[in-house]
């Protein structure tokens, strides 16, 4: 008995080791570990307060934009407007997961399960293990394969690379789920067969917080709050050619998204719905390279509507412009901004359509574009009184039977009065259009920066 009492305690105390001790006191339960970092390509928005809304004369008299002292918390903002290439990226992991999934289920359904043989049983899945699922395995296990039955819990193999050269791939049945994605030879023209893009479809699940909070203690489950959406990705190019009527724009559509050239402009053509789903997606692919035992990072997000102001007025109170104002030219006569500076002269200001993300000054919070350009996404929704009834703390109005969205900035195609950073404009969240891009916010973790605690210093 005294044996294994003594093997007993041995055990406690090596059980102890290496763990901090209470002693019966409050010292508190420790969490996943969490490593700060500034995500690459952003910049710190430090929060604080601001007058938000017209601090000139409303010339056109739209009054949908009064005065008002509010305060926002600090978050992290992409430095540019999500580019061409950025949005690439997002689009050809859209396909590859696809393409990834039917090579798997095909290799299953035909018994080559040989991961390490040259034809498509090196795509097969690689084994039916669920306790150590990656991030991305969770996503794609939760919204597309384990919809099939029979391929629950099934991991892709991520180590082999997508085949796209048809001289390089590897047996018959790879061309067979390949040519599934591109278009039919009756659409095809010139020999050349194009990407069935509407089968670039990204499918997310996510928790409406607002919906759970509003029907607190009315019976209803976490369950009865989680949201599907399913958003085909790929931009809508035919914008270039709707948008302006009796105009060759033919140029643009062809080759703004795909050609390098326009690599580091910024993407056009995306919905609010798209760019919500890129948020999503980035979210994810980032997670997924989280090692386990780490906490996973914040969501990226569209910023609300005061963020965006907030941020586009770099800590300049009162200002018209990013850069201050009152004029869009500088000391020297040059355009500080991509706009339209005189009727019917879209090329004044040295540049036709868009330019790169990185073009002109940044304000004072190294924030490029924010006025001109490209117009952008925010999270709220438009409405002309919203000033009168938002929140003075981190203002947010997104009424989700209101499909008008607020878009600030301007672009490439405007008057220098959508220019201004308080100026309010709308378009559908269905739509897409060939001067309207976005860019994404992640929120900081923690309240010690703040803007006046900055300049107190």
């Amino acid at each position: 008995m005294k044996k294994f009492v003594f093997i007993a305690m041995v055990f406690a105390l090596l059980a102890s080791c290496g763990k901090k001790k209470s002693n019966g006191q409050l010292v508190g339960a420790k969490g996943q570990k969490w490593h700060p970092e500034q995500p690459f390509g952003m910049t710190l928005v430090p929060g604080g307060s601001f007058v938000m809304g017209k601090s000139d004369e409303d010339r056109p008299a739209v009054q949908d934009a009064p005065t008002k002292t509010v305060t926002v918390r600090s978050f992290y903002m992409d430095e540019t407007e999500i580019t061409n290439s950025e949005y690439r990226q997002f689009v050809f992991w859209v396909r590859d997961s696809i393409v990834r999934t039917r090579l798997a289920i095909l290799a299953d359904e035909l018994g080559e399960t040989d991961v390490e043989s040259d034809g498509i049983g090196k795509y097969a899945f690689k084994d039916a293990d669920t306790a150590n699922l990656s991030v991305y395995d969770k996503y794609m296990l939760d919204n597309y394969y384990s919809l099939m039955d029979g391929y629950e819990g099934r991991k892709l193999n991520n180590d082999v690379e997508i085949v796209l050269s048809t001289d390089e791939y590897p047996d018959e049945y790879y061309a067979e789920v390949m040519d599934t994605m591109y278009l039919p030879i009756e659409e095809s023209y010139n020999g050349v067969r194009s990407w069935d893009v509407k089968k670039f479809v990204y499918r997310y699940k996510w928790l409406d917080i607002e919906e759970a909070a509003k029907a607190k203690n009315k019976g209803k489950r976490r369950k009865d709050f989680i949201r599907t959406d399913t958003v085909e990705v790929y931009p809508d190019t035919t914008a270039w050619i709707r948008d302006f009527s009796y105009s060759y724009n033919e140029p643009m559509h062809n080759d703004y998204f795909w050609h390098d050239a326009y690599g580091n402009y910024p993407v056009v053509g995306i919905s609010w719905e798209q760019a919500k789903a890129f948020c999503d997606w980035r979210t994810l692919f980032r997670n997924s390279f989280i090692k386990k035992g780490r906490a996973h990072v914040n969501r990226f997000r569209l910023p609300s509507e005061a963020e965006w102001e907030y941020a586009a007025r770099g800590g300049l109170q009162g200002a018209t412009y990013p850069w201050g104002g009152p004029y869009a030219k500088n000391d020297r006569g040059c355009f500080m901004a991509n706009f339209k500076p005189l009727r019917g002269d879209y090329a004044a200001d040295q540049a036709l359509y868009t330019v790169e993300a990185t073009a002109y000054q940044p304000n004072d919070y190294n924030l490029f574009n924010m006025a001109g350009n490209v117009s952008e996404w925010t999270a709220s929704s438009y409405d002309a009184k919203s000033y009168e009834f938002m929140s003075t703390m981190n203002p947010s109005v997104n009424d989700k039977s209101n499909m008008r969205k607020v878009i600030r900035g301007g672009s490439w195609k405007d008057v220098a009065y959508f220019l201004q950073v308080s100026t309010r404009d709308y378009e559908y969240a269905d739509s897409a259009r060939s001067y309207l891009g976005f860019r994404t916010v992640q929120d900081y973790m923690g309240t010690d920066v703040t803007q006046s605690k900055n300049s107190a210093r």
